[in-house]
């Protein structure tokens, strides 16, 4: 069964961008938004697959999803509020 799809009020492409950098454009987009908002973070490094789920844990941002597409590895990060 398909899962539903998450709607991103917005969409951070880090193709071709590798540790650390994920996590410092991921955190300065997160700190940009709004509470409750989503951000998806679409992404080629392997590290963000582990580096991505932690982050959000350590600021109380919620990992909604993610998966991996091809080498594409795309996240879908809910700001906490």
């Amino acid at each position: 069964m398909p899962e539903e799809a998450i709607k991103a009020d917005r969409v951070s492409d880090q193709l071709g961008i590798y540790c650390p950098e994920p996590i410092f454009r991921t955190r300065q987009e997160l700190d940009d938004m709004k509470p409750g908002e989503v951000l998806e973070v679409i992404a080629d490094d392997p590290a963000t697959a582990e580096d991505l789920p932690r982050l959000a844990k350590r600021t109380g941002d919620t990992m909604l999803r993610w998966y991996k597409q091809g080498t594409e590895i795309h996240f879908f990060i809910r700001k906490a509020g």
